[in-house]
């Protein structure tokens, strides 16, 4: 199976400008989104917390976080972002994709839209 992508743009809530754009890769197996830190900083997205994530390889690792804006596809959502290593590829977490309604479809790969956000 391959992988998914979406151009994402991230902003420190309220600002207008001052946005952090770039592909991020789909990963349904994680909650929370995941940017390099120094572009988080640069954006003015600050850490206002610090939580333990499992990795893909099992390992636990403590990563702060913080709150931001985030753009994909014509929608707008809010959520924690982590602040990862500088080398680190952009992920666009589960949460993220659910609040606005948008699905991956497993055998395509591909994104898609609900026809209604379920509020059950």
């Amino acid at each position: 199976m391959g992988l998914t992508y979406v151009t994402v743009s991230l902003r420190s809530p309220g600002a207008q400008n001052g946005a952090y754009e770039a592909l991020f890769l789909v990963d349904t197996g994680a909650t929370d989104s995941l940017a390099p830190a120094a572009q988080l900083a640069k954006i003015g997205i600050q850490p206002v917390g610090i939580t333990t994530y499992e990795l893909a390889d099992g390992t636990l690792h403590e990563y702060p976080f913080g709150l931001a804006r985030i753009e994909f596809m014509g929608e707008i959502t809010a959520g924690r972002v982590i602040f990862g290593p500088d080398d680190a590829e952009p992920i666009l977490g589960v949460t993220a994709l659910e609040s606005v309604g948008i699905t991956i479809d497993p055998a395509s790969r591909t994104l898609k839209r609900l026809p209604a956000i379920p509020l059950k």
